[in-house]
């Protein structure tokens, strides 16, 4: 375990979905889907998507405002935003999210981990806050995947929603509950075609307008590829992070993982050897919301019931780039806004 003289506690949470609900029964009335297709295959029943105009700063800025007032606190000295689908390819989103939320001045700058981007972001922060450098950081994971994904492939309109969840992380000591124990992470560039939004970077811009292509501006994801790494990768990481923490899986009352579908969380617990019910579960209600899920999830968590302080937690993702990782903390007694 770390021996650090400051600790990043977890000190509020907040969340935000947009208020367009689609249902599987919508997709299936305008594509070649069914309820029965997307919930046998994904577990999923409805997500949330923005309307026309909205951008995921809109979305940043709400959880934000709510991660900080579940903190109790209007001031924080630093704010990270993970996200694959910031409001323009140049500048970074966060610093225009901290701006709105009164917080002109602060560092701010974005985290891209496509759905490892929470636990990404949240090692950077811990970081930030062990240096000694920063007291508080607001952490926020927003994504609004329905602005890159083809309409007209029910593979992953079936799949992904829009939304943002926050935390707010304050400098405490390790023995306080909501302190961030430990932190692992990993990635692998040779996996990088398999989630992947081909043009609109550098390379297709540097090879001339010509290699531009109607298909190369969404995103595409190879799902059998996915799924197999993600269980894999989801799976190490936690054992990894309980090894550095000093746990064993039968210590851990709850496993947030990334929600991506349900049957990667169901087999990742299998994997672990964990009861199913130790398992925390929103995707069916919201989608997968790429770097948001992790803390919609602990949002969802605390207004349930389910995050109870002195609960031992894991949050374990796996990403696009390919990335993934793993946190181990102790619940702090902390309400949702």
């Amino acid at each position: 375990m770390r021996r650090s003289r400051e600790f990043a506690v977890v000190a509020g949470v907040g969340a935000s979905l947009p208020s367009r609900l689609v249902t599987n029964e919508e997709l299936a009335s305008r594509m070649d889907t069914s309820d029965e297709w997307i919930t046998t295959r994904t577990g999923i029943r409805q997500r949330f998507v923005v309307e026309p105009g909205a951008a995921t700063s809109d979305l940043a800025v709400e959880a934000g405002a709510r991660a900080l007032k579940s903190a109790g606190m209007a001031a924080v000295d630093a704010v990270l935003l993970a996200t694959t689908t910031p409001d323009h390819p140049c500048p970074a989103t966060a610093p225009s999210v901290a701006s709105r939320l009164g917080l002109t001045g602060v560092p701010a700058f974005d985290v891209n981990a496509v759905c490892s981007g929470f636990v990404y972001g949240l090692a950077v922060a811990d970081g930030l806050i062990a240096s000694g450098a920063f007291a508080s950081v607001l952490l926020i994971g927003a994504d609004t995947f329905s602005t890159i994904v083809d309409g007209d492939d029910r593979a992953t309109v079936s799949v992904f929603g829009d939304g943002a969840g926050a935390c707010v992380l304050r400098a405490g000591r390790s023995d306080e509950p909501g302190a961030v124990l430990g932190v692992e992470l990993g990635s692998d560039g040779g996996l990088r075609e398999l989630i992947i939004v081909p043009d609109g970077g550098s390379r297709q811009r540097s090879a001339g307008d010509s290699a531009a292509t109607v298909s190369g501006k969404y995103f595409s994801m190879q799902g059998k590829a996915v799924y197999k790494h993600a269980v894999r990768r989801m799976t190490q990481a936690t054992l990894d992070v309980l090894d550095r923490v000093g746990w064993s899986v039968q210590d851990v009352d709850l496993l947030v993982g990334h929600q991506a579908n349900k049957r990667i969380l169901d087999t990742v617990v299998a994997g672990l050897g964990m009861p199913a019910d130790r398992a925390l579960v929103n995707v069916d209600r919201v989608g997968n919301t790429a770097a948001a899920s992790i803390p919609i999830a602990l949002t969802d968590g605390v207004a349930s019931g389910a995050l109870r302080e002195g609960r031992r937690v894991v949050l374990t993702a796996f990403g696009g780039g390919a990335s993934w990782g793993a946190a181990a903390l102790v619940w702090p007694d902390i309400a949702a806004t």
